[in-house]
């Protein structure tokens, strides 16, 4: 038994265990070295990221951050899985207060528009892969395969409650919804990157979009 099993040993027989902490100074580093990537992005691209300059900004050189990234591509894919789960997350609470079916549908929709606008460099690595040499990690992947369920999930509800036809429950559905949201959002960031969502001339233009739903997907006669 090494000396710190044993500490959290007897800590276990008092009281919970004590935190490691090399561990918990790791993940902090690790914290700090992605919001640092993330503002280099914001301020010279997603492309611009580099190590180097990480390292300059958090005091070290650039050897040291291979302790806790093998390589650029590493970075990418830790901002990818931390940007999808923040994009998750945000759905889900907004469309957790609304009633299900379209309104839930363009409530997480909309919550996923401001929050991309508000955090652009990471959206676009999400949403626009400008890296050519990158791809997300399966286990970085997996957020945004519980994206597209929570799309589909409103699909299906407003298909149950009757404000879609059938053809919502197709499996081109949710590419069709998500073709609405990507071309707001590539059009806000392309052209007023500096406004958030609901200013400006396309993000104000996504609720009529989504008024297109029904006759993309009719009723039954």
């Amino acid at each position: 038994m090494t000396g710190g099993q044993a500490i959290t040993s007897r800590a276990g027989s008092g009281g919970p265990p004590r935190p490691d902490r090399r561990a918990r100074r790791r993940q902090e580093t690790i914290a700090e070295i992605l919001d640092i990537a993330r503002d280099v992005m914001t301020a010279e691209g997603v492309n611009g990221l580099s190590l180097a300059e990480v390292a300059r900004r958090l005091g070290v050189q650039p050897p040291s951050l291979y302790k806790y990234f093998p390589s650029l591509m590493a970075v990418y894919d830790a901002l990818f899985a931390q940007g999808q789960r923040d994009v998750v997350a945000t759905m889900t609470t907004a469309m957790a207060d609304a009633d299900p079916g379209l309104e839930a549908l363009i409530a997480g929709l909309e919550a996923c528009g401001r929050w991309s606008l508000a955090n652009r460099a990471v959206a676009e690595l999400l949403f626009w892969r400008p890296v050519p040499n990158f791809r997300p990690s399966p286990e970085s992947f997996a957020a945004s395969i519980e994206m597209v369920r929570l799309q589909r999930g409103a699909l299906a509800d407003a298909v149950a409650v009757g404000q879609l036809g059938p053809g919502a429950l197709e499996e081109d559905a949710v590419f069709l919804v998500s073709a609405l949201i990507a071309g707001v959002l590539t059009q806000a960031i392309a052209n007023e990157p500096e406004l958030p969502w609901g200013e400006g001339r396309f993000s104000p233009m996504f609720p009529r979009l989504m008024r297109l739903l029904p006759a993309a997907f009719p009723l039954p006669d």
